[in-house]
């Protein structure tokens, strides 16, 4: 009988009694959850002075006329490492498929279909990931630092809110600042 419950296609919520200063107010995209461990993406915070015609420029693709967006810090570990996030109109052949909720990809080919067209309707570029080793992210759930949310998708790529943190609470009907630090103690 197996009790593991993963999280793949849904969300972490940083929570005020966060501890580490690097995930405060964070949104994690979980692309990956097994009993190995787990790897996801943050789409609360954008790094500066890098959009994506930068990432373009790096790789000598030509932008066309695809949109300048802002470039998300997708987490610490390798932040020279691209990823996109898509929704499931278009795949590659390195797209692994996040349940029916999104894609993640890293080719260049994927890049290079953005900015000629080709590529998915909706799509954000992060810079680095966050990862957990085995049992890690369990570990933490029962610290009070993270909730699991299973969200929209759509949380992706909006951009209509200067907050994805908050706006992603208030989408569960949950006000933020009503929040202790002592979240999910009993």
């Amino acid at each position: 009988m197996n009790d593991n419950i993963f999280f793949s296609g849904q969300f972490l919520l940083a929570t005020p009694g966060m501890a580490d200063p690097r995930f405060a107010r964070s949104v994690v995209a979980i692309c990956s959850h097994d009993e190995n461990g787990a790897l996801g993406i943050n789409i609360g915070e954008t790094v500066e002075g890098i959009s994506f015609h930068d990432v373009l420029k790096q790789f000598e693709i030509d932008p066309c006329d695809a949109p300048n967006r802002e470039i998300f810090l997708g987490g610490p570990v390798e932040t020279q490492r691209g990823f996109i996030l898509h929704s499931l109109d278009i795949n590659m052949l390195d797209t692994v498929q996040v349940g029916d909720r999104w894609g993640l990809s890293s080719s260049i080919e994927m890049l290079s279909a953005i900015a000629q067209g080709r590529g998915p309707d909706k799509w954000i570029i992060a810079l680095g990931y966050s990862g957990w080793g085995e049992g890690q992210l369990e570990g933490e759930l029962t610290q009070n630092g993270w909730s699991i949310a299973e969200g929209s998708p759509d949380w992706l790529y909006e951009t209509g809110s200067a907050d994805k943190w908050s706006m992603a609470w208030e989408a569960q009907g949950i006000d933020p600042t009503k929040l202790s630090s002592g979240f999910g103690s009993a």
